[in-house]
């Protein structure tokens, strides 16, 4: 299956200015990305809305294609990005990998990938178990819940299902819940249709835009992982990687 991956990469970060070109043990961050997503495909791009960035990526070898700077999120570059690379809706499979996501698992976007192989999946994400209180009742990590096809039923900021009859410190014990990893991947055509659409009710609520997609129909497969690689929001963030050892 020929997957294409495409990595969106903005330079005004509001908690962050320039967060790509942040040099992590001698590498810049949208190198680290990039090369850990041609591990599994070699197919990518970056989709920037800085000549910095392009620079950047040109300079070790990469590919890079200039977005608008008006984009909202990281979907709509994406979008514009597949429509501008040659021939890029030839291909089976695009997977949308966050550029603050340096040690990012290539098992992950193997794993999108291979959810392609069923002929009902229009957009894949991954899912991973949550274990304890904290990240059950953190509306900064979404909850996913789930279908027993490992189709996606709702994501929301709440823990949900409301578990009746236990406390709630003892609710990831009394059920299985699962948190959301930010990773897609699309059929090409169902990318370019789902930027079109408008922002739903679901999604103003809970400020998520995959509630858009299922708002609208749209089927989104899950596979569960047991990696969660740490994303870069802050410099505060940089910092705990630069002093971890790899």
């Amino acid at each position: 299956m020929k997957a294409l991956v495409i990595i969106p990469a903005r330079y005004g970060s509001t908690r962050f200015p320039g967060k790509p070109l942040a040099i992590i043990h001698g590498k810049s961050m949208i190198q680290r990305v990039y090369e850990q997503a041609q591990q599994v495909v070699p197919d990518v791009w970056v989709a920037t809305d800085d000549a910095r960035i392009e620079h950047e990526v040109k300079r070790f070898g990469g590919k890079a294609i200039i977005t608008s700077v008006e984009h909202q999120s990281g979907t709509d570059r994406l979008a514009e990005a597949l429509s501008s690379i040659p021939g890029a809706l030839k291909y089976s499979v695009v997977v949308n990998v966050q550029g603050d996501e340096p040690f990012i698992a290539a098992e992950q976007i193997q794993q999108l990938i291979q959810l392609f192989k069923q002929p009902d999946t229009q957009i894949a994400t991954l899912i991973k178990p949550i274990t304890n209180t904290e990240d059950l009742m953190n509306p900064n990590k979404p909850k996913v819940v789930i279908g027993t096809n490992m189709q996606a039923l709702y994501f929301s900021r709440s823990p949900i299902p409301f578990v009746r009859d236990a406390d709630k410190i003892y609710w990831h014990i009394a059920h299985q819940y699962y948190k959301h990893i930010g990773i897609y991947a699309y059929r090409p055509q169902i990318l370019l249709d789902i930027t079109k659409l408008e922002r739903s009710s679901l999604e103003i609520a809970e400020n998520l835009e995959q509630l858009r997609w299922l708002q609208n129909n749209y089927v989104i497969k899950t596979a569960i992982t047991e990696y969660e690689s740490a994303s870069v929001d802050t410099p505060d963030d940089l910092e705990k990687i630069l002093n971890k050892r790899f």
